[in-house]
């Protein structure tokens, strides 16, 4: 049975970001996770309200079950994949009770090189589509188009030491500018991820940092 703890916590100077705590359990073929966010504030008062706190069953590749225990929100993913044209086309389904969410996303696998990723927001009208280009087996281009925005968010990721990768990123609708390192080291036990971002709209002021780790251990 497998095992794997993650921990993120973010700051910033003008949000207070909390911090994120995961246990995830491999028990066969399935997944369970709990996960809690806690204010960032170290002292604040400290109720349900506060504190977000979320438990998931997943068989990857066939359905994922959230629960929220403050908000009683229960999230649904079913994912089935089918061959269109000789090509693996991967559909995941998406309904959430609280938030009124019920989604479709697509993604077809047109060569190793090549990735068409498609949304569609049932109700919202919220439509978006993603191109995924592999250069070299080492650096990535991803253009997304925001159909309901009329807006492009653009990624460049580019793979360097022991297939660690540094990522940049510009959100055109909301300006956002960003730039991601994420490792794993020779070990392989871990993985780490540091994220910058800047909102262009509000000038320069200083990024937004958070940090993620993950262990993975055998039990």
């Amino acid at each position: 049975m497998n095992a794997a703890i993650s921990f993120t916590g973010g700051t910033n100077s003008h949000d207070k970001d909390g911090v994120v705590g995961t246990v995830a359990v491999s028990a066969g073929e399935l997944k369970l996770r709990a996960s809690t966010t806690t204010p960032a504030v170290i002292g604040a008062p400290t109720s349900l309200a506060d504190l977000s706190l979320a438990l998931s069953v997943e068989k990857p590749g066939e359905f994922l079950i959230d629960y929220d225990i403050p908000s009683r929100d229960v999230r649904l993913q079913f994912m089935n994949s089918v061959n269109v044209l000789d090509k693996p086309l991967h559909l995941t389904y998406t309904h959430a009770r609280r938030a009124n969410l019920t989604a479709l996303d697509g993604s077809l696998v047109l060569n190793p090189a090549n990735k068409v990723w498609g949304r569609y927001g049932f109700g919202s009208g919220d439509c978006q589509v993603k191109y995924s280009y592999v250069q070299g087996g080492v650096r990535t281009f991803e253009p997304c188009y925001d159909v309901a925005k009329d807006s492009w968010d653009i990624s460049v990721s580019q793979r360097i030491f022991y297939g660690d990768v540094i990522r940049a990123f510009y959100r055109t609708s909301s300006k956002v500018l960003g730039l991601e390192l994420l490792w794993q080291g020779m070990n392989r036990d871990g993985r780490f991820k540091l994220t910058a971002s800047m909102n262009l709209a509000e000038g320069l002021k200083v990024p937004k940092l958070s940090a993620q780790s993950t262990w993975n251990f055998e039990i």
